[in-house]
């Protein structure tokens, strides 16, 4: 059997142990999607949004990219952000990088990857900013694990930063913001970072006039 035909039937037998556990699951979900969620995790395969944190299908809203960034000329990422704070009113965002990421290692390095050297150069932005004390670790891994924790957290400064988010904090005063790290090598979770809802909390210069917001 190849690996394609293996996923149909496993896809099968998840089926039907759902429906064997709560026969009414699928359509439960078919008409509603209420998630308090937004995961804005890294594409890499071992970090999967639901098993990390024991959820079901609908309850956490999903974007991924390479190395969790939120690039504000990513349509895609501004578009799954509106759709979740707007629509969905979801209620907390989630940053969530990954110790050992390859997309990281990559913007430490001078390699010439191609296409994706236009995308690590967001990364790259963070590791100037932090330059200094990144290059001051000797051990490789540790430093690239490094470089994973500043880049979360200046993530969840960019999201603040955006009309999104700012129009919510005046409205609703939510969503709170998390930064999370995922260990690839124990399961587990580290929170760097929980920003509540406070427009003070922007830096002035990205801070949007409230009475346009």
């Amino acid at each position: 059997m190849n690996p394609y035909e293996k996923l149909l039937l496993q896809n099968k037998a998840w089926s039907e142990e759902k429906i064997e556990l709560d026969k009414d699951y699928f359509s439960r979900l078919a008409h509603q999607q209420k998630p308090k969620f937004l995961w804005i995790g890294c594409s890499d395969s071992r970090v999967p949004a639901n098993e990390i944190t024991g959820t079901d299908p609908g309850e956490v809203f999903v974007h991924r990219n390479i190395a969790n960034m939120v690039v504000h000329t990513d349509l895609n990422l501004l578009s799954v952000l509106q759709y979740a704070v707007d629509v969905l009113k979801v209620e907390h965002i989630i940053v969530c990088g990954h110790y050992g990421c390859g997309g990281i290692e990559a913007a430490i390095s001078k390699n010439d990857y191609g296409l994706i050297n236009k995308w690590l150069r967001n990364i790259k932005e963070v590791y100037k900013m932090y330059q200094k004390e990144v290059d001051s670790i000797e051990n490789h891994t540790e430093k690239v694990n490094k470089l994973v924790e500043f880049n979360v957290i200046e993530q969840c400064q960019d999201l603040i930063k955006t009309s999104i988010i700012q129009r919510a904090w005046k409205h609703r005063k939510g969503p709170e913001i998390h930064g999370w790290v995922y260990g690839l090598n124990n399961g587990l979770v580290t929170e760097l970072v929980n920003i509540e809802p406070d427009l003070e909390k922007v830096n002035p210069i990205f801070r949007y006039n409230e009475d346009q917001l």
